[in-house]
């Protein structure tokens, strides 16, 4: 009797964790259609004519990609300010030179933060976290009498320079050194003779890889869509300067006589950097986790 009201438990056990685990799966692929969905609509509205487009939602891909391409670069409704390889080339630098500052500085003060020990470490971080309260509209305007005191407008480096603070990455570096960094390590390092400053080079970034992948994906989309700064600093609005956000702005802005399947195929152009950084630094990001897994 026992045996068999072991095996109808183990049974309805089994039942409950297969239940389970199904629910999850559907969750999850319910979560993942609401992410990717609009985004393939985008894909394949940018390869459709404005009259398809207009007439109705489409899944499957069409093949007027480059009409809408060629749309974008022989229009005067679009050409006069739309280049895609110009507006790239400055929205990677822009964002590029952002995301190098941003992770690397953040990831020394969150290094000094947690490594060494002083009397204002509570105070500094408890600052860090107040700052990141602080939106970035009301500084706006104290920012913009200080580019034009130190004549600084239509200049990439007031967007570039300030990244250098980024108290939110730091606040993120710090909780994951102290939940995963090994202080271990660092003492070792300093009887062995090493300095400060490459031990953070050569010993504490190749640990951090997961969370400095994670925050540079997080910095380059956040620089690369940051089209709030942009438009306050580069006021001349000269083609040669504005970058991809600004120049997608311009084309959906434009109301009369407005190609859908230019403007689709504008915003397409601008996700692809953001796409290709994504897929370069997932693997840091896998090998994270993975390794976040197995306990010693």
């Amino acid at each position: 009797m026992s045996k068999v009201t072991y095996a109808s438990d183990k049974g309805g056990y089994q039942a409950h964790v297969l239940i389970k685990s199904a629910a999850i799966y559907v969750v999850l692929i319910l979560l993942t259609l609401v992410c990717l969905v609009p985004i393939w609509i985008l894909v394949v509205n940018a390869t459709r004519l404005h009259n398809d487009i207009i007439g109705g939602v489409s899944l499957i891909p069409s093949t007027h990609l480059f009409d809408n391409m060629k749309t974008l670069r022989e229009n005067s409704l679009y050409n006069n300010f739309f280049a895609p390889l110009t507006g790239m080339k400055n929205s990677l630098i822009i964002a590029g030179c952002c995301c190098a500052l941003t992770v690397f500085f953040s990831g020394m003060t969150a290094y000094g933060l947690v490594v060494y020990d002083f009397k204002l470490k509570g105070p500094a971080f408890v600052f860090i976290l107040a700052v990141m309260m602080v939106p970035t509209q009301v500084t706006a305007v104290g920012f913009m009498r200080l580019l034009i005191q130190l004549d600084l407008l239509d200049s990439y480096l007031p967007l570039i320079i300030p990244s250098i603070a980024a108290p939110a990455i730091v606040f993120f570096m710090r909780q994951y050194m102290l939940s995963s960094f090994p202080l271990d390590i660092i003492e070792a390092a300093r009887i062995d003779g090493s300095n400060e400053f490459r031990t953070f080079l050569t010993i504490s970034i190749p640990m951090m890889k997961p969370a400095f992948a994670v925050q540079a994906i997080f910095a380059f989309i956040q620089k690369w869509n940051d089209y709030y700064n942009q438009s306050l600093v580069l006021v001349s609005g000269k083609k040669s300067q504005l970058t991809m956000p600004m120049m997608v702005q311009k084309v959906i802005a434009i109301d009369r006589n407005a190609d859908y399947g230019a403007n689709y195929t504008a915003i397409f152009l601008s996700i692809i950097p953001v796409v290709v950084i994504y897929l370069i630094l997932s693997k840091f990001i896998i090998g994270g986790v993975a390794a976040g897994g197995v306990k010693e």
